[in-house]
């Protein structure tokens, strides 16, 4: 049955909105990231500076978002702002990548919690593809039940992976301090650490990545009981508690773990439980895992196709992608979302890292028309409703907007590959912006 008005629902509160930031910024990244960081900054105290500064503009970015957010109460995010600041093929630019983006995000997230069950039972490894398609399809079945179900199954999602993450904090500061990594063999590799200033920038980087999610919550403000009340609230506790539990991540990973060898750790949560309690119990973390980058995906699932529901009723997508269940999904959007990630991990995990890298530039392209577009509607539009305004504007949209930029440039000198791709995109956009948009006129 469809809702005759194709509308979204009028559902979603504070608790949802915390949920769905700590859901669709927390995946592996926190748990990964350390060992690679540690191999490019070999002092613990600069490490945790960084980790501070990144989380900084985290938090000057989600005050960005919430002036759009409940200025525009509407579905799509950066689409919806993009679009209104400067017109409708920047802003069909803006949705088609970010959307575009988190299809790859989220068949590259199937593909890995497929490898961490073959991990887990080593016998699944030839249907690792099939195991990623059924996660999906399970996931778009248990969506299509509605709005409701789907925002009370993040909010749990949510809580088990800050539960678990607050739970390995306690345990490394509890039981890490006496690891003997002599007794255990455990050896420092040797590491060529670049240049303090490229060490910096390369984490970063690395950082960065693990960041974003920090504006999922705007997706959501149509369907917001009370977007004016609940948006900020839910935007700013949820990026407060990620900065939290991030920056104690790390403080118990630096805890158990030397710098030295922490470099050479892949999984470094993984390995601080590990050299803890032996072999074993490193397993606890593979499953823990799995949990974390399924909250992600089921995040990725609800917003995603929120962007091309917008687009479509705009008329900048095919007319199909508007049409909302009685329960308040945009069920074809959602099936046509999830299809093309499954037609992604047929192609191959190859394809899916490639444009999973890929979409870290059309994260942070979204992230600078955002900025941008505070910035133009606050001079072509300064009777625009602002029930919420940036504090030191204009400094910080701007002090944003050239992080942002610093942060692309630096992406695109360390990952030509991914750059290429990007660029062709970028070529490609205009004529795809009039084909689409010829095609849903019709």
């Amino acid at each position: 049955m469809e809702n005759g008005k194709n509308q979204l629902l009028k559902l979603l509160g504070i608790g949802f909105g915390i949920a769905v930031t700590v859901g669709g910024t927390i995946g592996t990244g926190i748990l990964r990231k350390p060992g690679p960081i540690a191999a490019v900054i070999g002092d613990p105290v600069i490490i945790m500076l960084v980790w501070v500064a990144v989380s900084i503009y985290a938090f000057l970015g989600v005050l960005c978002a919430i002036e759009l957010g409940v200025s525009m109460p509407e579905a799509g995010s950066w689409y919806v702002y993009a679009r209104r600041a400067f017109g409708k093929f920047f802003g069909f630019f803006t949705g088609i990548s970010n959307w575009l983006g988190t299809v790859s995000a989220l068949a590259f997230g199937a593909y890995t919690v497929s490898e961490y069950m073959v991990l887990l039972a080593p016998g699944l490894e030839p249907y690792i593809r099939l195991l990623s398609i059924g996660l999906l399809a399970v996931l778009v079945l248990f969506h299509l039940t509605g709005t409701r179900s789907a925002g009370k199954s993040q909010e749990i999602m949510s809580f088990l992976k800050a539960l678990g993450l607050l739970t390995f904090v306690l345990v490394c500061f509890l039981f890490g301090g006496d690891v003997n990594y002599e007794a255990l063999a455990v050896t420092a590799e040797k590491v060529e650490r670049p240049a303090l200033f490229l060490g910096v920038i390369t984490a970063l980087q690395a950082i960065f990545y693990t960041f974003d999610g920090w504006h999922t919550a705007s997706y959501f403000s149509e369907e917001n009981v009370d977007p004016v009340k609940s948006l900020p609230k839910s935007m700013i506790y949820g990026i407060l508690l990620i900065i939290v539990i991030y920056l104690l991540v790390n403080a118990a990973i630096l805890y158990v773990i030397p710098v030295d060898i922490l470099a050479g750790s892949k999984l470094a949560a993984s390995d601080a439980i590990r050299y803890i309690f032996g072999d074993s119990s490193a397993r606890v973390v593979t499953f823990f895992l799995m949990i974390s980058i399924l909250g992600l995906m089921n995040a990725q699932v609800m917003f995603s196709p929120r962007v091309i529901f917008s687009m479509s009723r705009d008329g900048l997508f095919p007319r199909f992608a508007q049409r909302v269940s009685a329960s308040g999904t945009p069920s074809l959007a959602m099936m046509f979302t999830v299809f093309l990630s499954v037609l992604l991990i047929l192609t191959g995990k190859e394809v899916c890292e490639i444009l999973s890298d890929i979409a870290v530039f059309f994260f942070v392209i979204s992230y600078i028309s955002g900025f941008l577009s505070l910035i133009r509607l606050r001079r072509t539009e300064p009777g625009l409703s602002r029930p919420f305004k940036v504090p030191g504007y204009p400094f910080v949209p701007y002090f944003l907007v050239v992080c942002s930029a610093l942060f692309l440039t630096g992406a695109i000198l360390q990952d030509v590959r991914s750059s290429a791709f990007a660029l062709v995109f970028v070529v490609i956009s205009y004529p795809l912006y009039r084909i689409i948009t010829r095609t849903s006129q019709k």
